[in-house]
């Protein structure tokens, strides 16, 4: 009996069971024999279910290569700056023409810092932001409002490649290339600075320090950038020529100052007859207003120079009879409708660097 109850008591004992016991060991394992792996933990070397609220142990070398990682990691990839002949440039870009295949689009950049363009270079260009638009120089550049053209240029259609090249403070610089709507190379010219390599330049002293003429040449016709220049350093004519002929606005600009005098226009094409009498577009008094303007239907050469000084009044004080009337700008002559007769004539050049200048009232092939 006394032996019944012993069983009973040691069958009623909680015991730790493992996978690896068997029913005979039940007896056996209440009399403190180790344990498997899975109830003790307490051997050397054996390995522990928790470690939450353990740190694991870093070097130091380790600690400072991790915190490096995870700056590289958090800080913005810096900016590179464009730079084209040592100065910071911003890319722009124009929009000209109907919508969709046809429409031309201009990229180029532009000088962040202003800097006035070479008064003695056959032309300059700056782009303005207020009418999205390039324009060509006709005199000194607003710093506030005009932006120089520094850096590659690139003019596409349907895109297609119709022209690129470099400025340079304005000026044309380096090779300039242009294309025909299927991509064939129709001109090369290469610059320095706004002067053609191949054009003939004439001067006023022995020394080449006064500039007269620049008469451009690409593979002995005539084509790029035209000027002259009076012996004072003021600027006479600015025009451009393409294949031999006189395109786009020629300007003449006044024994005053430096303003624009009159703008005549020619063909726009330089692959299409020359036009024998160029027309009118623009004048402008002696003081850079403008008195004639054939786009805005402006005609003001027939009133009062807004620039003339105001003829003094010899009345005396109190007197308030008729004001004395400024003279007009010039008298209006008798015109046809759409035709000016230019009042100012290009100056002849030769057709080829080698060539004879044309005679007076004659135009190059």
């Amino acid at each position: 009996m006394l032996g019944l109850l012993a069983l009973l008591a040691v069958a009623c004992t909680r015991k730790t069971v493992s996978f690896n016991s068997r029913p005979g060991d039940m007896a056996v394992a209440s009399l403190g024999t180790p344990g498997d792996t899975l109830t003790t933990t307490a051997r050397k070397g054996a390995p522990k279910l928790s470690t939450a609220g353990k740190k694991a142990v870093l070097t130091k070398a380790e600690e400072k290569a991790a915190k490096d990682a995870e700056k590289a990691a958090q800080r913005k990839k810096p900016i590179k700056k464009k730079i084209f002949l040592g100065e910071r440039i911003k890319k722009a870009y124009v929009k000209s023409g109907p919508k969709g295949r046809n429409q031309t689009i201009e990229v180029f950049y532009y000088l962040k810092t202003f800097k006035q363009p070479n008064p003695m270079a056959p032309a300059a260009y700056y782009y303005s932001p207020r009418k999205h638009k390039i324009f060509k120089a006709t005199g000194e550049l607003d710093a506030s409002t005009d932006k120089v053209l520094h850096g590659p240029y690139k003019k596409t259609q349907n895109n297609q490649v119709l022209e690129t090249g470099y400025f340079a403070n304005g000026t044309r610089h380096l090779r300039w290339e242009k294309f025909d709507v299927k991509g064939n190379l129709t001109a090369k010219t290469h610059y320095e600075m706004g002067f053609p390599r191949d054009a003939n330049i004439s001067y006023y002293d022995a020394g080449q320090t006064m500039l007269k003429e620049v008469v451009p040449y690409v593979n002995g016709k005539l084509e790029g950038d035209y000027v002259k220049f009076r012996n004072d350093g003021r600027r006479e004519w600015s025009g451009h020529f393409e294949n031999g002929r006189r395109v786009g606005e020629w300007t003449n600009f006044g024994d005053y100052k430096k303003y624009p005098h009159y703008v005549f226009q020619y063909g726009e094409s330089g692959y299409e007859p020359e036009v024998e009498e160029p027309e009118l577009v623009r004048e402008y008094s002696r003081g850079g207003s403008i008195i004639y303007d054939k786009e805005k239907n402006i005609d003001k050469r027939g009133e009062a120079d807004p620039d003339a000084a105001p003829v003094k009044d010899a009345r005396r004080p109190g007197n308030h009879g008729a004001p004395v009337p400024r003279p007009p700008v010039r008298k209006a002559q008798d015109r046809r409708p759409g035709y000016h007769p230019p009042v100012a004539t290009p100056p002849a050049v030769p057709a080829t660097p080698t060539g004879t200048v044309p005679a007076a009232g004659t135009t190059t092939p």
